[in-house]
Formats: C-alpha cells, structure tokens, sequence
C-alpha cells in the first residue's frame, strides 16, 4: 500500500494524501522521506500549478510516528538530519493548500503550516500536545506558530498541549478558511482557482510574501515593487491585460 497517494489533475492540481489509516497517518520517517520527495518532484514539474495537501476523513495526521521515539538517542535525533525533509515542503514553489479533516496534532499541526493556505474542517482539531510526552514540537511548532498567531496563542498551545477546534484557531489566524463537509472538495476549488493564473506571478506573489514576512517593512515593500515591475516583463502580464480588454478569459503559458 503506497503511504502517500499522488494524482494530478487536468486543471493541473497535485493532490497529495497521507495513507497511512492504521497508524493515523503518523509521521514516520518513512513518510516524511516520501513527502520531500513528492514535494521536490512537484515543485520542478511545469505542469503542476498547485498543491492540495490532504490525509484521512477523520485524522489529517496524528503526529509523528511515537513508535520512533521509544529508544531514540540524541545522537541519533540529529543524525536523522529531518530538517531537510520539512525543507522540501517549506522550499516548493507552488502554491500548497493543507486540506485538513479531523485531528491535525503535534507534527501534523506542523506540516498543515507548511502550507500557505489551511482549509479545515468546522468539526477539525489542531494541537501541539509534545509537552504531555516530555517532549516539545521540533518542526516549527513554536516558531511557525508564533509567526502565525503571535507570542501569547503560542504559549497557550504549547504549554498546555491543550487542541483547539477549527472555528478556535482561525480566530487566532492560523486557519483560512472553515468549511461544513470535506476540506478537500473546497481546497481542490481553491486550487482550480489558482491554477488558471499565470504560474509566474503566483510564484512570485508566495516568494515576495514568504520572504517579506520576517524583513522590515521598507526592505519588504522594495522587493514586492521589484517582483511586480519584474512581472512586466512576460508574456503572461501581456495577454492578462489583453485578455481584460478584451473581455475574454486569458490563455496563461507560464512565459
């Protein structure tokens, strides 16, 4: 049984889905392997125009795999060398849209803020529970937290390993949107969405903002000016504009 699913579709959406239902979709090293490379495939392929992340109906992803950590030594922790597989995700040009269903906990709260967008659903649970193992989240769950929800939310949720439900955790920023049924059907709608612009100026809209988030302001505001005046220069802006004009739907070639 293949433990992460992969299909594209015509509109060019990559659907990536953990299946690994009888461990509930836990992060084990082998599935983390499997992501990065699925990741850096799809960030190279031209016919990928964006990605919706997924897992089960009832659990995104329960975690890492607890089952690594029973006799894990600190020498073997970093020699593992994970980084580089949450790198792949965090590095993917195109945009990621994190379809989450159900519990999304510890490094799979962490991997649904990989992504640039989280849909989830109303009856949806998020959470950073490592500090009930002795433990503490190890993928970005306090500095991608904090970026997203600020010092105060952070503490609370890694404190306390308390979970949160959907409606809890967009008011704090984290979610973008809350949807009744299945995430994934309105992720994919999203996705489709985005996929008919031009790949060059959605790729340059996730870049700028990534990168603008943690600059000052002024330095922020220097490099979107140079991504848009950049942008002038393709085909795409052309038969954008064009296409306006001329009241007719665009026919983006990523050039």
């Amino acid at each position: 049984m293949d433990i992460l699913k992969l299909r594209v579709t015509d509109e060019g959406v990559a659907i990536l889905q953990l299946n690994r239902p009888e461990a509930k979709n836990a992060l084990n090293l082998a599935l983390r392997q499997e992501l990065a490379e699925k990741f850096d495939e799809l960030s190279s392929n031209k016919a990928v125009k964006a990605i919706v992340l997924t897992g089960g109906e009832k659990v995104f992803a329960a975690g890492a795999d607890v089952n690594d950590f029973l006799t894990a030594t600190t020498r073997e922790m970093y020699l593992r060398h994970t980084e580089a597989y949450w790198k792949s995700i965090s590095d993917c040009k195109k945009p990621i849209i994190a379809a989450v269903n159900g519990y999304a906990l510890g490094g799979g709260c962490e991997l649904a803020m990989h992504a640039d967008i989280i849909i989830a659903n109303e009856d949806t649970k998020f959470g950073q529970p490592e500090v009930r193992l002795g433990l503490m989240p190890g993928a970005g769950g306090t500095q991608r937290l904090l970026r997203a929800i600020g010092k105060y939310k952070t503490m609370l949720w890694v404190l306390s390993g308390k979970l949160f439900n959907a409606k809890e955790a967009s008011e704090m920023g984290l979610v973008s949107e809350v949807v009744s049924g299945d995430a994934t059907i309105h992720a994919l709608e999203v996705a489709k969405t985005i996929a008919g612009f031009s790949t060059i100026s959605v790729e340059q809209i996730k870049e700028v903002t990534l990168l603008g988030q943690d600059m000052a302001l002024d330095g922020a505001l220097a490099l979107e000016r140079k991504a848009l005046q950049i942008l002038f220069d393709t085909k795409d802006q052309k038969e954008g504009v064009s296409a306006f004009l001329e009241k007719r739907t665009p026919n983006y070639q990523g050039e």
